[in-house]
């Protein structure tokens, strides 16, 4: 692995992700504590929140509430989640708090957005056409594209990485039209289906099209390979990653309750200490902060590193014993 990055981006997406799927009410409080508990860990970015429909999403029918009870500690970033210009309007109320930034969002597999959404490729195409419009009207900068079902589609099997690539240019399209200026495409793992050579035939196809223009993972725990996948992404020198802590939430687009989601912040922080990058994370506030998530959302999360402590514990005790 000679392309190890020296330093990685960790983004935690645990609070929006997780308090968006679990099933029954959390009060705002708790996750304004566990909010907090993560700001204090080394994280540069947080997903607080998201501004969707209560309705389809009750668990964040108290966005508003959140938001106006927290606010990011100097060095981090606070962000949140929003799919249209209602939920742009709505996180707009909280500029003084936010860090915005628009995305152009596509998939590369179409039966998966046909299945999500409800568009085809050209409706997706005219979607984001008009949500790009509404964030450079509102004075928000759209600097990322995200492709999902990536590396594969519970919808539509394998995704080749040409699919990957020409949901990428679509994206670049969009923005080109627009004068946006792109500065990271995340590739997502959405249903589970990566695993490192994919990881390796898509990275490498989008750069070798585009070989100046930063990646992000976002890889989902499905089917047990996530920590694997983030591996190899490494060893490509991707230096961006999407985790929750303690894997919270799960994915409600594999078509299989109780499928793990996100890989797990903390398991991802362990390994780049032990491959020797930095992540300027502590990684025993981020376990503490784990255990807290336990407790927020009342059941066990799927971390393996929350039941078993860090090798620098065993390390330590070694050393002194």
């Amino acid at each position: 692995m000679t392309d190890l990055p020296a330093s990685v981006e960790i983004r935690e997406e645990g609070p929006r992700e997780g308090f968006q799927i679990e099933p029954g009410p959390i009060p705002t409080d708790r996750k304004v504590a566990l909010i907090q508990a993560l700001a204090a860990t080394g994280l540069r970015q947080i997903q607080v929140a998201s501004f969707v429909s209560a309705k389809l999403v009750p668990g964040w029918a108290d966005a508003e509430a959140v938001l106006g009870a927290i606010a990011p500690p100097p060095g981090v970033a606070f962000t949140a989640l929003w799919f249209n210009a209602a939920g742009l309007s709505r996180a707009l109320a909280f500029r003084d708090r936010l860090s915005l930034r628009g995305s152009i969002s596509f998939a590369a597999s179409e039966a998966f957005s046909r299945k999500n959404l409800n568009r085809d490729r050209a409706g997706q195409m005219e979607a984001m056409r008009a949500l790009t419009a509404a964030h450079q009207a509102a004075g928000v900068a759209v600097t990322r594209i995200g492709i999902q079902a990536a590396f594969g589609c519970n919808y539509q099997s394998d995704i080749a990485p040409a699919l990957a690539v020409q949901a990428v240019a679509d994206g670049l399209a969009i923005a080109a039209e627009a004068g946006a200026a792109i500065t990271e495409v995340t590739l997502a793992d959405t249903m589970g289906w990566a695993t490192p050579p994919r990881i390796a035939r898509t990275v490498g196809a989008v750069r070798e099209r585009w070989p100046e223009l930063p990646l992000a993972l976002h890889l989902h725990d499905t089917r047990g390979l996530g920590i694997a996948n983030a591996a190899a992404g490494l060893g490509l020198g991707v230096a961006r990653y999407d985790t929750t802590v303690g894997g919270l939430g799960g994915c409600p687009f594999a078509g299989q309750p109780g499928a793990p989601g996100n890989i797990c912040t903390e398991e991802l922080v362990l390994l780049c200490a032990e491959m020797g990058i930095a992540t300027g994370i502590d990684l025993d506030a981020l376990i503490a902060a784990g255990h807290l998530a336990e407790e927020v959302v009342g059941h066990r999360l799927p971390s393996a590193l929350l039941r078993s402590g860090t090798l620098d514990a065993f390390r330590r005790r070694i050393t002194a014993g």
